[in-house]
């Protein structure tokens, strides 16, 4: 029986998507009940039998930090999908971050080693990558983290939850990991993920920046995966990106596929110094939520690129095209927007 964590979020409801339709035994961990129907959702986009899919899952109440319901999940467990994850980039979320994301995974590599699993896939980012001083120098697997560099909080624990599936490798767990970039798929518009991103566009934004980062599709994200537990690959990590693109450049094809304007304006290094400063402020005055900090300025600024050379020869990977994924993810939002209006 496969485990999925974190399955009612965009990476963990494609997977049990995947899974389901192939027939697998499967089950999934939950916190909110609520969040079932962002996976019922998710289902719709791709078949008109939601129920008896969805059905076939075996679903539990669970915390990734509450290890009595987590023993209770482990029960019969041959592999395991870890994509539960907290993702925010507010400094003062840090300790929140560090319980989910380091904490919660020792936890399930614990429970993966005291239970003999066969197999663990960890989905991690991009951001647990190391980072290259020079932009022209492509970011590979083998990029060495530098912790003395800014990182922002989320890469931090990230890289943390990682340290952590190594640890569990040795004491006798195969595992996998995946470094996806920023994952387009639908269903999860008004969340802080990067699905909200078409949202946020639709509605209009007014810059952009000249930043560079990675992005793929959600099915090459959950394919990597599949097809990496069912090899007799063990023990590495892969960079799983299709396409490396400036944040201009997704904005203005996003824009084009929504039907609405670009940004104009570009929000330089110099005023983004300044408002991130002002969202400090702002936090520790009035108490509002952070929006902008130093190292989220840094990453959508700079210039990375990352390359995907290892995940392609290894299983003869091909990714979608991201002007594809671009479409299709922006046919399933506006499609989602007449059914909200209707």
């Amino acid at each position: 029986m496969i485990l999925v964590t974190g399955g009612t979020g965009l990476v963990g409801s494609h997977l049990l998507f995947k899974l389901v339709s192939n027939n697998a035994t499967v089950r999934a961990i939950y916190r909110r009940a609520h969040k079932l129907e962002s996976v019922k959702k998710v289902f719709s986009y791709y078949t008109n039998d939601v129920d008896a899919l969805y059905n076939k899952i075996e679903w539990i109440t669970a915390n990734i930090n509450d290890i009595p319901t987590l023993e209770f999940a482990f029960k019969d467990i041959t592999h395991v999908y870890h994509c539960a994850a907290f993702i925010s980039f507010e400094p003062n979320r840090y300790l929140d971050l560090r319980k989910i994301n380091i904490e919660g995974t020792a936890n399930i590599v614990n429970l993966c080693i005291s239970n003999q699993i066969k197999k663990l896939c960890y989905v991690s980012s991009i951001a647990a990558i190391g980072h290259e001083p020079n932009p022209n120098t492509v970011i590979t697997e083998e990029t060495e983290w530098n912790p003395e560099l800014d990182h922002s909080v989320y890469a931090i624990t990230k890289y943390g939850a990682e340290m952590e599936v190594w640890r569990g490798t040795q004491e006798g767990i195969d595992a996998v990991i995946v470094n996806p970039g920023i994952i387009l798929g639908p269903g999860f518009w008004k969340g802080g993920g990067s699905s909200s991103l078409f949202r946020q566009i639709h509605k209009g934004m007014s810059y952009y920046t000249k930043g560079i980062s990675a992005y793929v599709d959600v099915l090459d994200v959950i394919e990597s995966m599949t097809q990496l537990m069912a090899s007799s690959i063990t023990n590495e990590r892969f960079i799983v990106i299709a396409e490396n693109l400036s944040f201009q450049d997704f904005q203005k094809k996003a824009a084009q596929q929504l039907g609405v304007e670009p940004a104009k304006k570009e929000a330089t290094s110099f005023l983004l110094s300044i408002a991130w400063r002002v969202d400090w402020f702002n936090h520790k005055l009035f108490g509002k939520r952070r929006k902008l900090s130093k190292q989220l300025v840094a990453s959508i600024t700079s210039n990375t690129i990352y390359g995907n050379s290892k995940l392609k020869n290894a299983l003869d990977f091909e990714f979608k095209a991201t002007d594809q994924s671009i479409s299709d993810v922006s046919s399933f939002y506006l499609d989602d927007l007449d059914l909200s209006d209707g």
